[in-house]
């Protein structure tokens, strides 16, 4: 399973599912239900859930496709503990691990991936496709979705284009620039090397709507992630002048709420 912590500076941490869940875990969720219908899986099959984190693809697995089988792998014992207190169902089986040597026979019908690959070590992500790959049984299917970092995942786009006017030197812990993987052309690149077939990509939008300014920043405080991390680390004055530019770039309803989307790029392809 991919370091997550390892991606950027020693402060990126993902240790918190409490905190992970306000962040991006609410829309992950979202996500998760989207790319699930379009991946069509059979009921009864068997899964496997690359990055399990806090549960999100596991849950929408269970509360729509029936499952014979889920086993969940993350590097993070924090996030493997929440997902276990939060989704207790006998189908399900949590192990933490890392995606490149994947603890696993090539037995599942379905290995899936939510917002994980990118955070795996450029050089070791066609590794870690090619486990991914290996633990399909033949005809099985291998998919996986990131955010749209660079483009219209738009509640981190606003914040790293805030911090990046302040601060230049940001850039170096945005998302965007970081994760190139976080392209469909790149995405699917990457599939196409492990020797999967039928492979192919399609963006994924979802509504991101928050019932108001505290909504959205909040989870920035939280230190979960680059942005939450980049977010904790500036003293006060700093990050009361990142909150005020993000707010005045914000379409703020008259109510108060916040109406964005994200979106994200999957892909799929068949062993």
């Amino acid at each position: 399973m991919p370091d997550r912590r390892a991606a950027a500076t020693t402060t990126e941490v993902w240790e918190s599912g409490e905190e992970y869940e306000p962040y991006v875990g609410r829309w992950s969720r979202l996500v998760a239900r989207e790319f699930l219908a379009w991946l069509a899986i059979p009921t009864h099959a068997r899964w496997l859930d690359v990055g399990c984190g806090t549960g999100a693809l596991i849950q929408a697995i269970l509360d729509r496709w029936s499952p014979a089988e889920v086993v969940g792998i993350d590097p993070s014992s924090a996030y493997i503990a929440y997902a276990r207190r939060n989704i207790s169902d006998p189908r399900v089986r949590y192990e933490v691990g890392d995606a490149r040597a994947l603890p696993v026979p090539s037995s599942f019908d379905a290995v899936v991936s939510g917002l994980v690959i990118n955070f795996v070590p450029a050089p070791d992500q066609l590794k870690a496709a090619r486990e991914m790959v290996r633990a399909a049984r033949t005809g099985g299917t291998v998919a996986a979705y990131v955010w749209d970092y660079a483009g219209e995942m738009q509640l981190m786009r606003r914040f790293w284009d805030a911090a990046v006017a302040l601060d230049p030197s940001a850039r170096d812990l945005d998302e965007g620039p970081r994760f190139p993987l976080c392209h469909s052309d790149n995405l699917a690149a990457l599939f196409r090397k492990t020797g999967l077939s039928a492979v192919e990509t399609r963006a994924i939008d979802v509504p991101t709507v928050f019932r108001d300014f505290d909504d959205y920043w909040t989870p920035f405080l939280g230190g979960e992630g680059p942005a939450p991390a980049y977010a904790k680390a500036l003293d006060r004055d700093r990050r009361a002048a990142l909150r005020d530019t993000i707010r005045a770039s914000l379409p703020i309803q008259p109510d108060g709420s916040i109406h964005l989307i994200a979106r994200a790029w999957a892909v799929r392809g068949v062993r």
